[in-house]
């Protein structure tokens, strides 16, 4: 895909969200056929917080959430937004219907595109097979199967 048809949205909530939140957000979300993929950022939840509490379930698939979520970033396919202004409207109602507190969005590039040297030195040979969906979405001192859920269309 070309990349000048990507661009990215971050939305920054005025308060940390809880496990519900993230949820809903989520699942209103990734109704949008033009969100290609979502990143959730924040502080790493302790081991043993909240046990049982730290899921959340999009499409039907339970994941474990191990951050409390400060900013959601989503990867968007402008070739398939027909009206820029629409398109931002629909973002800003679901926002403001699960963050009555306020958010900041923000248009610009927040995930990276492309394998970087910092990707070769953790993952060495084995970066050739690292599917592309997955560059930008890892924290660098973890194993991906302990932060990354990818959860297809």
């Amino acid at each position: 895909m070309d990349e000048s048809q990507m661009t990215d949205i971050e939305i920054f909530p005025h308060r940390l969200l809880g496990c519900e939140t993230t949820e809903k957000l989520l699942t209103d979300l990734k109704d949008i056929d033009a969100v290609k993929r979502i990143v959730l950022h924040g502080r790493r939840l302790p081991p043993g917080e909240g046990e049982g509490n730290r899921f959340i379930t999009i499409k039907g698939e339970k994941i474990d959430l191990y951050v409390k979520t400060g900013r959601v970033l989503i990867e968007i396919e402008t070739v398939e937004i027909e009206d820029p202004d629409e398109f931002h409207d629909q973002l800003r109602a679901i926002c403001t219907r699960h963050l009555p507190f306020g958010f900041n969005m923000t248009e610009g590039t927040f995930i990276r595109k492309e394998k970087t040297v910092s990707d070769m030195l953790k993952f060495g040979e084995t970066l050739d097979d690292l599917s592309d969906e997955f560059v930008g979405l890892t924290d660098q001192n973890a194993l991906i199967s302990e932060r990354t859920t990818a959860i297809k269309k």
